[in-house]
């Protein structure tokens, strides 16, 4: 109903009722008249006074329902909240692809610009995009997302700065590490599952036909000595994939409080000691380590490229060596992909690399050379 309609009704009705009081002979109204035309008279100062203080109140805030900016309350720059983001672009079982990115991996030419090719040439990869969300770890690095993706999240954490290339095992390296941890454990608790991948983690086969379907915590590894349940193979934090439940919440809730019992350790390092420990079988914890023949490596690379679904540019230190490898890993995907299929099954082809990566090329900078020398409050034990 329109509202100006009824408020004119209520104008009508007392009119009415005033009128109908009126002594025609006398030109005076009845002692009964006066009780309407006083609750006419009232609706209207009321309405006259309401009015009145709407004005003064919009003239001192200097509102103009003409010239009002709602689109200051609904800035469309405002960075999303990581519950917004993952949402949007998780799959109808609420999964997610996760990956880290700082300013030195995210500049032109550099390891997020390969890590984008594999997609594209990988098979039955390109779509995976869709449910990939890039947090940024720095201002430059969310910038470069926005230019290059749709799923990009910023992960600053004040006072420190990861935007240079964390050198391993130097104290921004840590950090860097343990801030993921951190990360991956509020993924978790949000009730979403992830796949979790270095950036130098590149995708030639789409992955999850070849994951447990009941494990919770399923790593890739450095070494893989045979079997997926052998809790002595060497697992490595860059490539997993974990089911959102209450298992793997207190997993990580443990395994980020175990820094402190660890101090100067990496996750990766850290996980090898918790692997073992009671409380992992204590929780119930279903963990699988993932086979080197389709989740491969620099450091164990995958033999049969008929079977590989992706390689790690781990054991590799240092952006050049990094950088030479891999464009020579894409290539070596390329090469094999145009061969004929029967020559692909017998040609016995197989990667070129590593080249420039090996355990002989690990760069241990003296903590002199690592220009974070003051730890930011509150992050002293990280």
């Amino acid at each position: 109903m329109n509202l100006s309609h009824r408020v004119g009704s209520r104008f009508h009705t007392a009119r009415l009722d005033a009128s109908s009081t009126v002594n025609h002979s006398s030109g005076e109204m009845s002692p009964g008249s006066s009780i309407p035309v006083r609750r006419a008279a009232l609706f209207l100062a009321a309405i006259s006074i309401s009015c009145f203080v709407l004005y003064r109140a919009a003239d001192s805030l200097s509102f103009s329902p003409r010239l009002f900016n709602f689109s200051a309350y609904l800035r469309d720059d405002e960075e999303p909240k990581l519950e917004d983001v993952l949402r949007k672009a998780a799959t109808r079982d609420r999964t997610v692809v996760l990956t880290t990115l700082n300013a030195a991996w995210a500049a032109p030419g550099s390891v997020i610009d390969l890590f984008f090719e594999s997609f594209r040439i990988g098979e039955e990869t390109s779509l995976i995009l869709d449910h990939l969300v890039i947090v940024a770890l720095d201002a430059k690095a969310y910038s470069r997302c926005l230019e290059l993706h749709k799923h990009c999240f910023s992960l600053v954490t004040e006072g420190v700065d990861f935007s240079r290339e964390a050198y391993f095992m130097t104290r921004s390296y840590l950090k860097m590490m343990w801030r993921r941890i951190d990360l991956l454990r509020s993924v978790l608790e949000m009730g979403y599952n992830f796949v979790f991948t270095d950036a130098d983690v590149m995708w030639f086969r789409n992955p999850f036909p070849r994951f447990y379907m009941y494990a919770d915590f399923q790593i890739a590894c450095d070494h893989y000595l045979g079997r997926s349940n052998d809790l002595q193979n060497r697992p490595n934090g860059g490539f997993n994939f974990v089911r959102s439940n209450n298992r793997t919440i207190l997993f990580y809730k443990y395994w980020y409080a175990s820094r402190l019992r660890f101090p100067g350790y990496h996750d990766q390092d850290v996980l090898n000691f918790l692997k073992t420990e009671p409380f992992v079988h204590r929780i119930g914890l279903k963990m699988r380590f993932l086979n080197t023949a389709y989740f491969g490596g620099l450091c164990e690379p995958s033999r049969d490229m008929n079977l590989v679904r992706t390689m790690h540019a781990n054991c590799c230190y240092g952006m050049e060596s990094k950088l030479h490898d891999l464009r020579i890993m894409l290539q070596d995907w390329k090469d094999f992909m145009s061969l004929p299929n029967h020559l692909k099954q017998s040609s016995g082809f197989s990667w070129k690399v590593p080249q420039n990566c090996s355990l002989d090329s690990l760069r241990r900078y003296d903590e002199s050379k690592d220009d974070e020398e003051s730890d930011p409050p509150g992050e002293s034990q990280d």
